[in-house]
């Protein structure tokens, strides 16, 4: 295309088209680098165990899911004050848990029956609706 005058420039995005190659080239490389790297490692059963043995604040979330749906007031604010700046413990934890004003005696056994390594959330759910959100 001819330009009309020499201020003009080509919009007609023929540079984005030509650079899309390049875009796409890297991420293969990317991709594949990544593949090749994941690879490589190699997982340690036993030490991701005795960490999730040690890490019983990540049952913090189906604690706080529990109280809201049972309409149990500040359950962020009360387990912030619970698990900031100490070690949470299984027996801590299973003590806050059976402190709780308002959870129904069904829901309080049920939250004393997780355990870190069990708990999964509803990762189920997500890895079945992943198609709708590709």
């Amino acid at each position: 295309k001819l330009p009309i005058s020499r201020w003009q420039r080509d919009l007609t995005d023929s540079t984005v088209l030509r650079n899309l190659g390049v875009g796409l080239g890297h991420s293969v490389l990317a991709y594949n680098s990544m593949l090749k790297g994941t690879g490589k490692l190699q997982l340690d059963e036993r030490r991701l165990a005795t960490d999730l043995d040690n890490s019983w604040e990540v049952l913090a979330e189906p604690i706080q899911t529990v109280m809201r749906r049972h309409g149990v007031s500040e359950p962020y604010e009360k387990l912030k004050a619970f698990t900031r700046g100490q070690k949470v413990t299984q027996k801590s934890m299973q003590s806050f848990v059976e402190g709780v004003e308002g959870l129904p005696e069904s829901a309080k056994a049920a939250l004393k029956e997780l355990t870190p390594a069990s708990y999964i959330g509803n990762a189920v759910e997500q890895a079945k609706s992943i198609r709708n959100h590709i």
